[in-house]
């Protein structure tokens, strides 16, 4: 005798509606905060754009208003600095306007890898 197994059609609605409940509800907070917590706090701005979203089954934990959270995160090699709209740069606290800043590049300072490779127990 033969037996088989019949699989409810709404249960992959189901499984889907939980992935997205678990993403959205806890692994995503729990991601966004330890970001938060591990960003470097020199203004607060970078923490403070922290955001994390849910579209299907993919999460996202990131900043969108932030322009230099890529650079805290990875770093940058040093780089030469040109002026773009005058002929040279100056700012408060310089002798005299320089035509170039050769900048040494800065050091990475990790928050998103750390709290997205933190392991999570339940």
């Amino acid at each position: 005798m033969t037996r088989s197994t019949r699989i409810d059609p709404s249960a992959r609605t189901h499984v889907d509606a939980a992935i997205h409940d678990w993403l959205d509800n806890v692994i995503g907070p729990a991601i966004l905060n330890d970001a938060r917590a591990y960003a470097p706090k020199k203004t607060g701005r970078l923490a403070e754009s922290l955001r994390s979203e849910v579209q299907g089954k993919v999460l996202r934990v990131g900043s969108l208003d932030c322009n230099y959270a890529t650079y805290v995160e990875m770093g940058t090699a040093p780089h030469v600095i040109l002026p773009r709209n005058k002929k040279a740069l100056y700012w408060p606290g310089a002798n005299h306007p320089v035509a170039k800043v050769n900048h040494p590049g800065t050091a990475a300072q990790p928050y998103l890898r750390p709290a997205l490779l933190r392991r999570r127990t339940p």
